[in-house]
């Protein structure tokens, strides 16, 4: 995934407009090295799903 294409979902997320986004096993490895250099990144929570896919959703308090 491009970083560009990465950091719209994020800012969807955040906003509101997608409440969950599902990211395939072949595409996490580039979606989380983008998700990691934002100032925001403990207030999305990454939930494994079976096969190494894993949904992601973005809570409003940080977690710890």
């Amino acid at each position: 995934m491009k970083e560009d294409a990465v950091n719209e979902i994020l800012e969807r997320l955040k906003s509101g407009t997608l409440s969950e986004y599902y990211v395939n096993q072949v595409d996490f490895m580039d979606f989380r090295q983008v998700l990691v250099k934002r100032k925001d990144f403990k207030q999305f929570r990454g939930i494994a799903q079976r096969g190494g896919d894993v949904l992601y959703q973005y809570l409003e308090t940080p977690r710890s």
